[in-house]
């Protein structure tokens, strides 16, 4: 009897599910979204997702480890973050949407989210020019490039990206310029 469902190797359906997960997570948020749902959109039942994961929160989880891990390779060693980061949202938008928004708004998440947000942070005040040496300022800066350069793209992306990425690329890059010379002066 054939049940229509194939049988795939086990990091080939894991995927499947992060996939469905993270556009459903990412549309309905995270109280509304059920293991039924996810299940529904992967294609899958409901205790396949359960032989995968132990449950919402662990799905959750993976879906922003995931999104975040991709994140990082698509910037990783990238001169240019900014063009990096808008080309990532451009690319997986929902996943841009969770790392960023969805993930905030979730209490049980706080740590993850404050983890994620220190992360990018210290990224952004990697990259940042000898313009700021005051340690203090150069972390203020970081944190203040890093909330403007996705708050810019998460406006982008919601707006249904009415300038190409370059534009945005570009705009983020003059703001950027303007507040590195402003709070690195003395």
């Amino acid at each position: 009897m054939d049940t229509g469902r194939k049988l795939m190797p086990r990091a080939e359906r894991r995927a499947q599910i992060l996939a469905a997960a993270r556009t459903a997570f990412a549309r309905d948020g995270y109280a509304a979204t059920t293991i039924e749902l996810v299940a529904r959109e992967s294609g899958v039942t409901a205790t396949i997702i359960y032989r995968h994961f132990a449950g919402k929160p662990d799905l959750y989880r993976a879906v922003l480890d995931d999104v975040g891990d991709r994140l990082r390779m698509a910037t990783s060693g990238r001169v240019d973050l900014v063009r990096a980061a808008v080309a990532a949202a451009a690319s997986d938008p929902d996943g841009f949407r969770l790392l960023f928004r969805h993930v905030a708004r979730e209490p049980e998440f706080d740590s993850w989210a404050a983890d994620f947000r220190s992360r990018s942070s210290l990224v952004a005040e990697s990259a940042l020019p000898a313009e700021i040496p005051d340690p203090s300022r150069r972390a203020w800066a970081a944190t203040l490039l890093t909330t403007l350069s996705v708050e810019t793209i998460l406006t982008w992306l919601d707006a249904d990206r009415p300038a190409p990425e370059e534009t945005v690329a570009t705009a983020i890059d003059a703001a950027s310029a303007a507040l590195i010379a402003t709070i690195g002066a003395p």
